[in-house]
Order: C-alpha cells, then sequence, then structure tokens
C-alpha cells in the first residue's frame, strides 16, 4: 500500500491509499491541481502492521547478545 504526500508551505496533504505506485503516480496531477506552484510531492510506502514488531524482536535479541557478552 502507498499513500501519495504533497507538501504545499506549511499545509500536507495526505492522499490514498493505493495499491500500486503506478496508480499514485496517476493521481499526481490531479493532487497538484489545488495546489501552489512550489508543491512538492512523494510517494511513500505504508509498512505491514507486523513489521514493527519484528524489530523490537531483533533488538531485544541483540540486547541479550550484548548482556551475555558482558
Amino acid at each position: 500500500m502507498y499513500l501519495l504526500i504533497v507538501k504545499d508551505g506549511l499545509l500536507t496533504r495526505y492522499i490514498g491509499p493505493y495499491l500500486t505506485t503506478s496508480l499514485a503516480a496517476d493521481d499526481v496531477q490531479r493532487a497538484l491541481s489545488s495546489c501552489s506552484n512550489r508543491a512538492t510531492w512523494q510517494i511513500h510506502a505504508l509498512e505491514k502492521p507486523g513489521s514493527r514488531a519484528s524489530f523490537i524482536d531483533k533488538s531485544q535479541g541483540l540486547e541479550e547478545d550484548f548482556l551475555k557478552a558482558s
């Protein structure tokens, strides 16, 4: 899943979600039509909910290895 993020001055708009980057890219012109000429955009990939838990598990494993080594 992907989000289209448009930044225009102090305003940030989050548009989506999209299934593919090409679908998000197809929507860029529509999103920019209501923004100033200085607006920037990016396509951001959303993480799966389980990926954060795996990061915590990995960091706990590193902590245990560090404690064993000392």
